[in-house]
């Protein structure tokens, strides 16, 4: 079944009534036919559903959708894309323990490598996602987890993932990798070795900037340690967010096709402007990991980068000037989005942090939107004149 189908045919059995379209199931717990039934069912010896903060129809419905899109045996949605990747990397480590970390990770996930983790005893070590040959060298006998994100937020650094899954598989350690900016319409870790993937369902996912959701996939033994982790630290998905981004998958491919369409226009644009320095796109000619993004991407996704000459002075002036676009640090929303990561998403990085991953204070991100693309060119270039 190709991935279209299974995006909009995946939905759970119909109830009495013969719907169509799937139900909400805006309810916190669920009845149980006799005493002997609920406590078969807590005690795992019968297929229930107990509280809507283990499972819900809805949810189930989801993560069934995307294990399906992934190649993942199972899965657990939660309520954000944080939540997510808290709940990939937090039930695999103890104190004592070591993390590898691609240096090119989001925000958030680097606060929790260096600050929560850390409390708990964990050490980590960063190395360079473009030079994967020298990972190698900096596993630990304590290493238990590998985390990366490919292409990674904001400046689109590709990371080799057969590579990086023979790593894992060699060594014997889990292989963690952030998806959201590919989505699995444009990318399937897990086909290249990975153990885990996570999402943020409130970027390209759901699509129109409307709700808070992440999922974890992967294989079925670790998703069961997601899932006692989260069953009993609460980051559950609620059934109405679950609804909305089982819906929005149905779209996802026929959006991610116009996303990336948009985008290759737009860093095409953006190329023949003198103001600009550099422009950052997986299936631009000029990517430095061009290559490497035709491999193991279907297109190039939805997000551009690129540099501004004059540093932070012209890069709030170009903001400042935008009309059409809209100013936010989300992104994978129908409407485009423009942010200056230095001092926002990446703001509580310090400058030498950001410089490792090449964020520079001209740097700009836009979130392709589904608008016509020369209205959107337009806006960019009345902005940088």
């Amino acid at each position: 079944m190709k991935f279209e189908t299974k995006a909009i045919r995946g939905q759970i059995d119909r109830t009495q009534y013969r719907e169509h379209s799937v139900p909400m199931f805006l309810t916190s717990s669920f009845t149980f036919e006799s005493a002997e039934a609920m406590s078969e069912t807590f005690a795992g010896e019968r297929d229930g559903i107990i509280y809507s903060r283990y499972s819900n129809p809805n949810t189930s419905e989801l993560i069934k959708k995307v294990c399906a899109m992934e190649g993942a045996e199972a899965g657990f949605a939660t309520a954000t894309g944080m939540a997510a990747c808290f709940a990939s990397i937090a039930p695999f480590v103890s104190m004592g323990d070591h993390v590898l970390a691609s240096r090119a990770v989001f925000g958030s996930t680097h606060r929790i490598l260096t600050q929560i983790l850390a409390k708990w005893g964990v050490t980590y070590t960063y190395v360079d996602p473009q030079d994967i040959d020298d990972w190698e060298k900096h596993i630990q006998p304590n290493t238990k987890i590998i985390v990366l994100e490919t292409p990674s937020n904001p400046g689109l650094a590709l990371i080799d993932l057969e590579k990086a899954g023979k790593i894992a598989e060699k060594h014997g350690i889990i292989l963690n990798v952030d998806n959201c900016f590919a989505t699995p319409y444009l990318q399937r870790p897990l086909d290249y070795g990975a153990h885990l993937v996570s999402h943020s369902g409130t970027k390209w996912m759901d699509g129109q900037g409307r709700i808070l959701g992440g999922i974890v996939a992967g294989r079925a033994d670790l998703i069961d340690e997601v899932i006692a982790f989260c069953r009993h630290t609460g980051p559950a998905m609620s059934p109405f967010n679950a609804w909305i981004l089982s819906k929005s998958l149905e779209t996802l491919a026929v959006r991610m096709d116009r996303h990336c369409e948009n985008a290759l226009k737009i860093a095409q644009f953006l190329e023949s402007q003198d103001v600009v320095n550099k422009v950052f796109y997986p299936h631009l000619k000029s990517h430095p990991q061009y290559d490497l993004a035709k491999k193991q991407m279907k297109a190039g996704g939805g997000i551009v980068t690129f540099e501004i000459k004059g540093g932070s002075e012209k890069a709030m002036q170009f903001l400042n000037k935008i009309q059409l676009c809209s100013l936010s640090s989300n992104l994978g929303d129908t409407r485009s989005i423009v942010t200056h990561p230095s001092s926002t998403t990446h703001s509580k990085l310090s400058e030498a942090e950001r410089l490792a991953v090449g964020i520079t204070q001209g740097m700009v991100r836009i979130s392709c939107g589904l608008e016509h693309v020369e209205d959107v060119i337009g806006d960019l270039r009345q902005a940088l004149s």
